[in-house]
């Protein structure tokens, strides 16, 4: 016979840790960072979709950002390696200043979706 408190116990706690979420600039949110975890994620209408939504598209700007330091990485390195070339050199400065571009409107598209899922919340 299957002890159902022992089951319950570990759902909660599973759902304790899932909850818990310490998340900051740096690292990736998870898919359920603006719902009411009370004690659990639950999806009680329209707005915990767009909120969700909201998770999505904060992760997929973090992964923007990561790739825009990439490139600006790489545009450093070719800039370097450009050993004076006028077309070459050019060519790294707009790369670096396209990425730099790209970086913040990321970085400014990540705190708007944050602010917009806050105030649905």
């Amino acid at each position: 016979m299957i002890n159902l408190n022992i089951i319950n116990l570990k759902y909660l706690t599973t759902l304790a840790t899932l909850c818990s979420s310490n998340s900051n600039f740096l690292s990736f949110p998870t898919w359920y960072e603006f719902l009411n975890c009370n004690p659990n994620p639950t999806i009680t209408g329209i707005n915990d979709v767009w909120l969700i939504v909201a998770a999505i598209v904060d992760i997929l700007l973090r992964i923007a950002a990561i790739l825009a330091v990439g490139f600006i990485i790489y545009g450093g390195i070719k800039y370097i390696t450009s050993q004076g070339n006028p077309e070459q050199t050019n060519s790294a400065r707009n790369l670096i200043l396209s990425a730099v571009i790209g970086l913040v409107i990321t970085i400014v598209a990540s705190v708007v979706v944050t602010f917009i899922a806050g105030s649905i919340k």
